[in-house]
Protein backbone atom coordinates (compact mmCIF):
# COMPACT_ATOMS: atom_id res chain seq x y z
CA UNK A 1 0.00 0.00 0.00
CA UNK A 2 1.50 3.54 -1.01
CA UNK A 3 1.89 5.98 1.25
CA UNK A 4 2.33 9.61 1.74
CA UNK A 5 6.42 10.34 2.03
CA UNK A 6 5.63 12.33 5.24
CA UNK A 7 3.02 10.31 6.98
CA UNK A 8 4.92 7.63 9.74
CA UNK A 9 5.01 4.16 9.56
CA UNK A 10 7.30 3.27 11.68
CA UNK A 11 10.20 5.40 12.74
CA UNK A 12 13.35 2.86 11.00
CA UNK A 13 10.88 2.19 8.09
CA UNK A 14 10.19 5.57 7.49
CA UNK A 15 13.45 7.26 8.33
CA UNK A 16 15.28 4.20 5.62
CA UNK A 17 12.42 5.69 2.98
CA UNK A 18 13.70 9.27 2.89
CA UNK A 19 17.09 7.90 2.95
CA UNK A 20 16.49 6.17 -0.07
CA UNK A 21 14.62 8.58 -1.77
CA UNK A 22 17.55 11.26 -1.23
CA UNK A 23 20.19 8.81 -2.56
CA UNK A 24 17.90 8.83 -5.93
CA UNK A 25 17.37 11.80 -6.17
CA UNK A 26 21.26 13.09 -6.17
CA UNK A 27 22.01 10.00 -8.59
CA UNK A 28 18.98 11.12 -10.79
CA UNK A 29 20.61 14.87 -10.74
CA UNK A 30 24.22 13.58 -11.73
CA UNK A 31 22.71 11.20 -14.74
CA UNK A 32 21.06 14.89 -15.86
CA UNK A 33 24.30 17.16 -15.28
CA UNK A 34 26.22 14.98 -16.70
CA UNK A 35 23.95 14.48 -19.82
CA UNK A 36 23.91 17.92 -19.93
CA UNK A 37 27.53 18.80 -20.13
CA UNK A 38 27.95 15.68 -22.89
CA UNK A 39 25.43 17.66 -24.84
CA UNK A 40 27.41 21.20 -24.53
CA UNK A 41 30.69 19.99 -25.01
CA UNK A 42 29.04 18.21 -28.40
CA UNK A 43 27.74 21.62 -29.27
CA UNK A 44 31.05 23.07 -28.73
CA UNK A 45 32.97 20.68 -30.68
CA UNK A 46 30.81 21.48 -33.88
CA UNK A 47 31.13 25.12 -33.33
CA UNK A 48 35.11 24.50 -33.47
CA UNK A 49 34.88 22.27 -36.45
CA UNK A 50 32.99 24.76 -37.93
CA UNK A 51 34.30 28.10 -37.04
CA UNK A 52 37.57 27.51 -35.32
CA UNK A 53 39.40 28.56 -38.80
CA UNK A 54 40.34 31.54 -39.43
CA UNK A 55 39.94 31.29 -43.22
CA UNK A 56 36.27 29.89 -42.68
CA UNK A 57 34.06 31.61 -44.84
CA UNK A 58 36.09 34.14 -46.18
CA UNK A 59 36.10 34.46 -50.43
CA UNK A 60 39.83 33.55 -52.16
CA UNK A 61 39.19 34.23 -55.99
CA UNK A 62 41.47 32.22 -57.66
CA UNK A 63 43.00 33.28 -61.01
CA UNK A 64 44.73 30.28 -62.99
CA UNK A 65 46.39 30.43 -66.35
CA UNK A 66 45.52 27.73 -68.21
CA UNK A 67 43.78 24.36 -66.82
CA UNK A 68 46.89 22.26 -67.51
CA UNK A 69 47.92 18.91 -65.03
CA UNK A 70 50.23 20.84 -63.03
CA UNK A 71 48.35 23.85 -61.88
CA UNK A 72 45.04 21.72 -60.82
CA UNK A 73 47.11 19.43 -58.75
CA UNK A 74 48.78 22.55 -56.88
CA UNK A 75 45.24 23.99 -56.20
CA UNK A 76 44.53 20.63 -54.69
CA UNK A 77 47.16 21.06 -52.40
CA UNK A 78 45.93 24.68 -51.86
CA UNK A 79 42.66 23.79 -51.23
CA UNK A 80 43.70 20.75 -48.40
CA UNK A 81 45.44 23.24 -46.60
CA UNK A 82 43.17 26.27 -46.59
CA UNK A 83 39.56 26.02 -45.75
CA UNK A 84 38.16 28.87 -47.61
CA UNK A 85 35.41 29.74 -50.03
CA UNK A 86 36.74 29.42 -53.66
CA UNK A 87 36.15 30.86 -56.60
CA UNK A 88 38.38 30.00 -59.30
CA UNK A 89 38.76 31.87 -63.25
CA UNK A 90 40.70 30.12 -65.80
CA UNK A 91 42.47 33.05 -68.42
CA UNK A 92 42.66 30.60 -70.99
CA UNK A 93 38.70 29.52 -70.99
CA UNK A 94 37.49 32.88 -71.95
CA UNK A 95 38.88 35.51 -74.75
CA UNK A 96 37.70 38.88 -72.84
CA UNK A 97 38.11 38.37 -69.34
CA UNK A 98 38.35 40.77 -67.61
CA UNK A 99 40.04 39.69 -63.93
CA UNK A 100 39.56 43.51 -62.23
CA UNK A 101 35.81 43.45 -63.08
CA UNK A 102 35.48 40.02 -61.19
CA UNK A 103 37.22 41.02 -58.31
CA UNK A 104 35.72 44.27 -57.56
CA UNK A 105 32.30 42.27 -57.63
CA UNK A 106 33.30 39.30 -55.62
CA UNK A 107 35.69 41.43 -53.32
CA UNK A 108 37.70 38.35 -52.28
CA UNK A 109 39.90 38.53 -49.17
CA UNK A 110 42.55 37.39 -50.75
CA UNK A 111 43.55 36.38 -54.65
CA UNK A 112 45.65 33.25 -55.35
CA UNK A 113 47.30 33.67 -58.49
CA UNK A 114 48.75 30.36 -60.54
CA UNK A 115 50.99 31.23 -63.37
CA UNK A 116 53.14 33.50 -65.06
CA UNK A 117 50.08 35.04 -67.26
CA UNK A 118 47.34 35.40 -64.28
CA UNK A 119 50.29 36.91 -62.08
CA UNK A 120 50.74 39.17 -64.75
CA UNK A 121 47.46 40.10 -64.85
CA UNK A 122 46.86 40.64 -61.11
CA UNK A 123 50.24 42.43 -59.87
CA UNK A 124 48.96 46.03 -60.20
CA UNK A 125 46.09 45.33 -57.38
CA UNK A 126 47.21 46.98 -54.14
CA UNK A 127 44.34 46.40 -51.86
CA UNK A 128 44.00 42.82 -51.20
CA UNK A 129 46.60 40.53 -50.64
CA UNK A 130 48.11 37.92 -53.24
CA UNK A 131 50.03 34.58 -53.19
CA UNK A 132 51.11 33.47 -56.07
CA UNK A 133 52.48 29.31 -57.17
CA UNK A 134 53.60 27.67 -60.28
CA UNK A 135 55.21 30.79 -61.29
CA UNK A 136 58.49 30.37 -62.28
CA UNK A 137 61.39 33.60 -61.67
CA UNK A 138 58.54 35.66 -60.33
CA UNK A 139 61.44 38.51 -59.14
CA UNK A 140 60.57 38.90 -62.86
CA UNK A 141 57.38 39.99 -62.53
CA UNK A 142 57.23 41.85 -58.83
CA UNK A 143 59.37 43.73 -57.45
CA UNK A 144 59.01 44.46 -53.84
CA UNK A 145 54.79 44.98 -53.61
CA UNK A 146 53.93 45.03 -50.15
CA UNK A 147 50.71 42.81 -50.39
CA UNK A 148 52.43 39.91 -52.96
CA UNK A 149 53.97 37.24 -52.08
CA UNK A 150 54.28 33.22 -52.49
CA UNK A 151 55.85 29.86 -53.18
CA UNK A 152 59.12 30.02 -55.94
CA UNK A 153 58.96 27.39 -58.44
CA UNK A 154 61.96 26.22 -57.72
CA UNK A 155 63.83 24.61 -54.73
CA UNK A 156 67.11 26.02 -53.28
CA UNK A 157 70.39 26.10 -54.62
CA UNK A 158 71.43 24.11 -50.69
CA UNK A 159 68.66 21.55 -51.68
CA UNK A 160 69.41 21.06 -55.27
CA UNK A 161 73.21 20.46 -54.59
CA UNK A 162 72.80 18.40 -51.58
CA UNK A 163 70.25 16.34 -53.68
CA UNK A 164 72.81 15.99 -56.76
CA UNK A 165 75.80 15.15 -54.53
CA UNK A 166 73.36 11.62 -53.10
CA UNK A 167 73.00 10.79 -56.58
CA UNK A 168 76.45 11.96 -58.10
CA UNK A 169 79.27 11.88 -55.08
CA UNK A 170 82.27 12.07 -57.11
CA UNK A 171 80.89 15.46 -58.98
CA UNK A 172 83.79 18.06 -57.45
CA UNK A 173 83.33 20.87 -60.41
CA UNK A 174 79.76 21.30 -61.71
CA UNK A 175 78.94 23.16 -64.51
CA UNK A 176 76.35 25.19 -65.72
CA UNK A 177 74.72 28.16 -68.10
CA UNK A 178 72.73 30.93 -66.91
CA UNK A 179 71.56 34.36 -67.95
CA UNK A 180 72.54 36.93 -65.28
CA UNK A 181 69.08 39.15 -65.84
CA UNK A 182 66.89 35.94 -65.49
CA UNK A 183 68.91 33.55 -62.90
CA UNK A 184 71.78 35.66 -61.48
CA UNK A 185 70.45 35.75 -58.30
CA UNK A 186 69.68 32.06 -58.09
CA UNK A 187 73.15 31.58 -59.62
CA UNK A 188 74.51 33.56 -56.72
CA UNK A 189 72.94 31.75 -54.24
CA UNK A 190 73.90 28.08 -55.86
CA UNK A 191 77.96 29.63 -55.66
CA UNK A 192 78.01 30.00 -52.20
CA UNK A 193 76.07 26.91 -51.60
CA UNK A 194 78.48 24.81 -53.55
CA UNK A 195 81.50 26.27 -52.04
CA UNK A 196 79.87 25.35 -48.21
CA UNK A 197 79.52 21.85 -49.69
CA UNK A 198 83.36 21.89 -51.19
CA UNK A 199 82.34 21.38 -54.62
CA UNK A 200 83.08 23.95 -57.75
CA UNK A 201 80.05 25.73 -59.55
CA UNK A 202 81.69 26.55 -62.90
CA UNK A 203 79.60 28.79 -64.53
CA UNK A 204 79.14 30.60 -67.92
CA UNK A 205 76.74 33.59 -68.94
CA UNK A 206 74.49 33.52 -71.65
CA UNK A 207 72.71 35.99 -73.06
CA UNK A 208 71.27 34.24 -76.29
CA UNK A 209 70.84 31.12 -77.66
CA UNK A 210 73.88 32.11 -80.64
CA UNK A 211 76.09 32.30 -77.68
CA UNK A 212 75.51 28.72 -76.50
CA UNK A 213 77.89 26.85 -78.40
CA UNK A 214 80.90 28.69 -77.32
CA UNK A 215 80.04 28.78 -73.75
CA UNK A 216 79.85 24.76 -73.94
CA UNK A 217 83.42 24.35 -75.56
CA UNK A 218 85.00 26.94 -72.25
CA UNK A 219 82.87 24.58 -69.84
CA UNK A 220 83.29 20.95 -71.11
CA UNK A 221 86.92 19.91 -70.30
CA UNK A 222 86.54 21.44 -66.80
CA UNK A 223 83.63 20.01 -65.31
CA UNK A 224 82.35 16.23 -63.57
CA UNK A 225 78.89 17.10 -64.37
CA UNK A 226 76.69 19.75 -66.20
CA UNK A 227 73.31 21.10 -64.08
CA UNK A 228 70.81 22.92 -66.08
CA UNK A 229 68.41 25.38 -64.40
CA UNK A 230 65.30 26.50 -65.04
CA UNK A 231 66.41 30.02 -67.85
CA UNK A 232 64.14 30.18 -70.63
CA UNK A 233 67.25 32.20 -72.63
CA UNK A 234 69.36 29.22 -72.15
CA UNK A 235 66.94 26.40 -72.99
CA UNK A 236 64.61 25.77 -75.68
CA UNK A 237 63.71 22.58 -77.68
CA UNK A 238 66.29 22.73 -79.86
CA UNK A 239 69.50 23.74 -77.34
CA UNK A 240 68.20 21.28 -75.09
CA UNK A 241 68.19 18.39 -77.60
CA UNK A 242 71.80 19.79 -78.84
CA UNK A 243 73.14 19.62 -75.27
CA UNK A 244 72.13 16.37 -74.23
CA UNK A 245 74.07 15.16 -77.33
CA UNK A 246 77.07 17.38 -76.35
CA UNK A 247 77.00 16.20 -73.19
CA UNK A 248 76.44 12.26 -73.92
CA UNK A 249 79.56 12.22 -76.86
CA UNK A 250 81.77 13.79 -74.12
CA UNK A 251 80.53 11.50 -71.34
CA UNK A 252 79.45 14.21 -68.77
CA UNK A 253 76.28 13.33 -66.73
CA UNK A 254 73.26 15.75 -66.83
CA UNK A 255 70.95 16.94 -63.78
CA UNK A 256 67.48 18.26 -65.14
CA UNK A 257 64.93 20.24 -64.07
CA UNK A 258 62.43 18.44 -65.41
CA UNK A 259 61.31 14.52 -66.06
CA UNK A 260 61.11 14.91 -69.77
CA UNK A 261 64.45 15.37 -70.06
CA UNK A 262 65.21 12.22 -68.26
CA UNK A 263 63.49 10.76 -70.94
CA UNK A 264 65.55 12.04 -73.87
CA UNK A 265 69.36 11.29 -71.72
CA UNK A 266 69.31 13.14 -68.96
CA UNK A 267 70.87 10.94 -65.37
CA UNK A 268 68.54 12.45 -63.34
CA UNK A 269 66.16 15.16 -62.95
CA UNK A 270 65.42 17.60 -59.30
CA UNK A 271 61.92 18.91 -60.06
CA UNK A 272 59.25 20.42 -57.54
CA UNK A 273 56.10 18.45 -56.23
CA UNK A 274 52.61 20.98 -57.53
CA UNK A 275 50.91 19.04 -54.61
CA UNK A 276 53.23 20.12 -52.16
CA UNK A 277 53.56 23.79 -53.58
CA UNK A 278 49.59 23.99 -53.70
CA UNK A 279 49.97 22.83 -49.96
CA UNK A 280 52.59 25.73 -49.19
CA UNK A 281 50.82 28.33 -50.78
CA UNK A 282 47.47 27.03 -48.57
CA UNK A 283 49.57 27.87 -45.66
CA UNK A 284 50.89 30.70 -46.27
CA UNK A 285 47.32 31.98 -47.66
CA UNK A 286 45.91 30.81 -44.16
CA UNK A 287 48.60 33.00 -41.91
CA UNK A 288 48.04 35.97 -43.90
CA UNK A 289 43.86 35.45 -43.44
CA UNK A 290 45.01 35.17 -39.62
CA UNK A 291 47.03 37.77 -39.73
CA UNK A 292 44.25 40.40 -41.16
CA UNK A 293 45.75 40.18 -44.48
CA UNK A 294 49.49 41.18 -43.65
CA UNK A 295 52.18 39.11 -44.41
CA UNK A 296 55.42 37.91 -42.89
CA UNK A 297 57.56 37.01 -45.69
CA UNK A 298 57.37 37.84 -49.39
CA UNK A 299 58.78 34.71 -51.03
CA UNK A 300 59.66 30.83 -49.96
CA UNK A 301 61.57 28.20 -52.20
CA UNK A 302 59.62 25.16 -52.67
CA UNK A 303 60.59 22.53 -50.00
CA UNK A 304 59.69 19.08 -51.38
CA UNK A 305 61.77 17.77 -54.38
CA UNK A 306 61.07 14.77 -57.01
CA UNK A 307 64.15 12.66 -58.30
CA UNK A 308 63.59 11.04 -61.33
CA UNK A 309 66.75 9.08 -62.42
CA UNK A 310 67.38 7.17 -65.91
CA UNK A 311 69.71 3.57 -65.02
CA UNK A 312 70.11 3.42 -68.38
CA UNK A 313 72.18 6.58 -68.91
CA UNK A 314 74.14 5.78 -65.44
CA UNK A 315 75.05 2.65 -66.27
CA UNK A 316 76.46 3.74 -69.13
CA UNK A 317 78.67 6.56 -67.74
CA UNK A 318 79.65 4.07 -65.13
CA UNK A 319 77.53 5.55 -62.84
CA UNK A 320 77.12 3.20 -59.26
CA UNK A 321 73.91 5.08 -57.59
CA UNK A 322 73.36 4.11 -53.96
CA UNK A 323 70.07 1.75 -52.71
CA UNK A 324 68.68 4.24 -50.68
CA UNK A 325 68.77 7.27 -52.92
CA UNK A 326 67.21 4.72 -56.10
CA UNK A 327 64.34 4.04 -53.15
CA UNK A 328 62.94 7.32 -52.92
CA UNK A 329 63.46 7.86 -56.36
CA UNK A 330 61.47 7.41 -59.88
CA UNK A 331 63.22 5.18 -62.36
CA UNK A 332 63.18 5.55 -65.87
CA UNK A 333 64.78 2.92 -68.47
Amino acid sequence: MLRPIGRKQNGKREGKNFQDLIVWQKAHEFVIFKFMITKIFTFFLIFVSCYGSAEAGQRILVIQSLRVAPYEEALAGFKSACDAEIMQVVLSNQDKINPFQIIQADKPELILAIGMDALTKIKEIEDIPIVYMMVLNPQAITFGEKNISGISMTLSPEKQITTLLEVLPAAKRVGTLYNPDRTGNFIKGAVTAANNMGISLLTEKVQNTKELPSALKNIQKKIDAFWMIPDITVYSPETIEFLLLFFLENQKPIIAFSEKYVELGAVMSISVDPLDIGKQAGEMAKAILSNGGKRDIQRIDARKEVIAINRKIAKKLGITIDEKVLAKAKLLN
